[in-house]
């Protein structure tokens, strides 16, 4: 997916989010996220929107700790919200293709990495918004999902750190019912190896609409269809949070 399809996603889904949370009002309980009202949404997302600025707009080359939205709350925090949403946006489409920042998976480009990160980071983020005040949420744009299951399942859990594992050797493969997308993710004690396409024999078929499978990968909502050994969707759902 191209650069400026990402930041228009990411146009699209912040701008909705803001519109989903102050029509929810941030008291609201976020059901998608146990524990967590609107206004810790926003708080968070627009955090991480910051975060990303950050990186793009000053070239940082090492990590670094995400900064609170300290006491922001009301009208200010949907307005704080908004302009670092915008903020976000200028940086990631005024930014030269040469950028060099940190990243945290590989990626074509940094550029690319963090338009990518942030546009899935608003949508998922969004459809909790939605969630928050009732009735049925926007779906999920079909492309956007796909690409999103691809980084959920080779970007985040190609990393070390993933604690989605088994004792013994299992096989899951993820299949989208609409979109002709597919992966492939061979279990162990280590950290998973995900390839795209069906290689192996499963032992349990995670399938669906791509948009539903891509919320489902994120623990916001049940798996479409599950088919074979369910146990190891229920590994994932314990497991595969990403910290």
């Amino acid at each position: 997916m191209e650069i400026s399809a990402y930041t228009g996603f990411l146009d699209r889904e912040g701008r909705l989010l803001a519109e989903a949370a102050e029509e929810a009002g941030l008291d609201a309980k976020v059901p998608t996220c146990p524990g967590w009202q609107v206004r810790d949404l926003v708080r968070h997302t627009a955090m991480v929107h910051r975060w990303a600025t950050g990186f793009v707009r000053e070239g940082r080359t090492e990590t670094r700790p995400m900064d609170g939205e300290g006491g922001l709350d009301g009208a200010e925090l949907l307005a704080g919200f908004r302009a670092g949403h915008g903020a976000l946006l200028d940086a990631l489409e005024s930014a030269t293709p040469e950028l060099d920042c940190w990243t945290f998976f590989a990626a074509p480009s940094p550029l690319a990495f963090w338009a990518r990160r942030q546009a899935h980071e608003t949508t998922m983020h969004r459809f909790d918004a939605d969630s928050a005040r009732g009735g049925t949420p926007a779906p999920v744009d079909g492309v956007l999902a796909v690409d999103g299951i691809d980084e959920l399942l080779t970007g985040f859990h190609g990393r070390r750190r993933s604690r989605v594992r088994t004792p013994e050797p299992r096989t899951v493969h993820v299949l989208t019912t609409d979109e002709g997308a597919s992966w492939s993710l061979r279990l162990s004690d280590g950290p998973p190896v995900v390839e795209r396409g069906l290689t192996g024999e499963p032992d349990c078929v995670l399938s669906g609409p791509a948009s539903k499978l891509y919320l489902a990968l994120w623990n916001r909502v049940p798996f479409p269809e599950i088919t074979g050994d369910a146990r190891l969707a229920a590994l994932w759902r314990e497991t595969s949070a990403i910290v």
